[in-house]
C-alpha cells in the first residue's frame, strides 16, 4: 500500500512538472485517452504464430524456412498512430510516465497467459545503451505487466552480449537476423523454465529469435514472445 501511495505521489508530481496528454487527441492528463485506446489498430488472425506476420494461417514462409525455435509470439496491436506516436516518446523521449498505460495494455491483453505461469523476461539492453537512454523499456514494461498479473519478472536470466546497432536501423529481415545473431546470451537458471520474453515491438522477430534461441540453449523448457504492436514489414 506504502508503494502504491509512493508511486502514484511521484506520478502526480511529475505531472505537475511535465503534464501529460494524450498521443491521440492531445487532451491533458493522460498518455492515451479511453476513447483513444478504443480506437487503436488491432493485430487480428490470421497471423504468423511466430513473427505476428499478418495474413497467415500458419507460419510465414520465411518462419517456415528458418524454423525459428520460439513457441509462440503474441502482440495485441498493429504499430499505427497514436500507438507509434507514444512507443516513440516512451522509448526516445524519456517518457518513463508512459508505463503504467502501456502496461496496462498488455494486461488487458493477457486474459490468461501462456503455459503454467511463465516467468517474464524483458529484451535486455546492453549496457553501454542502457547508460545511454537510463533506462530499459522493455523492463519498465515487464514491471507493470507484473503487477497486474502477478507473473515473477527476471531481469538477469539474459544478457545482452553484443551492443548492435539498433535494429529500426537494419533495411530487410535478412540484416536484422545478421544484426543480433549471438548477441544474446542466457544463465543457467534458465533450465527448465517457461519464460514470457517481453519487448516494446515486433517488427521481423529477429530479436525474439535470438533471445529464445539462447534461452533454449540454455535449456529453458518454452519460450514465448510478447510485444505491444506489430510493426508492418518493410522489406523481407
Amino acid at each position: 500500500m506504502v508503494n502504491a501511495w509512493l508511486q502514484n505521489l511521484s506520478r502526480s508530481a511529475l505531472n505537475l512538472v511535465f503534464p501529460l496528454e494524450c498521443a491521440g487527441c492531445g487532451e491533458d492528463g493522460e498518455v492515451l485517452c479511453p476513447e483513444c485506446v478504443s480506437g487503436l489498430a488491432r493485430l487480428e488472425p490470421p497471423f504468423c504464430p511466430l513473427c505476428a506476420d499478418p495474413g497467415f494461417n500458419g507460419p510465414c514462409p520465411r518462419c517456415a524456412a528458418t524454423g525459428p525455435v520460439i513457441d509462440g509470439v503474441w502482440a495485441p496491436f498493429l504499430l499505427e498512430d497514436p500507438l507509434r506516436k507514444l512507443v516513440h516518446r516512451f522509448k526516445y523521449q524519456h517518457m518513463r510516465a508512459a508505463a503504467p498505460a502501456l502496461g496496462q495494455l498488455l494486461a488487458d491483453f493477457m486474459a490468461k497467459p501462456p503455459g503454467n505461469q511463465p516467468v517474464l523476461v524483458p529484451v535486455p539492453l546492453h549496457p553501454r545503451r542502457m547508460r545511454g537512454r537510463g533506462y530499459n523499456q522493455a523492463a519498465l514494461l515487464a514491471r507493470e505487466l507484473s503487477n497486474r498479473t502477478g507473473l515473477t519478472v527476471n531481469e538477469g536470466l539474459l544478457h545482452r552480449l553484443e551492443d548492435s546497432r539498433p535494429q529500426v536501423d537494419s533495411a530487410s529481415s535478412e540484416e536484422r537476423v545478421r544484426n543480433v545473431a549471438q548477441a544474446f546470451g542466457a544463465t543457467a537458471d534458465a533450465a527448465g523454465l517457461r519464460v514470457l520474453l517481453l519487448d516494446d515491438v515486433i517488427t521481423t522477430g529477429s530479436t525474439l529469435f535470438a533471445c529464445a534461441a539462447a534461452l533454449k540453449e540454455a535449456c529453458a523448457a518454452k519460450v514465448w514472445g510478447l510485444a505491444l504492436a506489430k510493426e508492418p514489414l518493410r522489406s523481407r
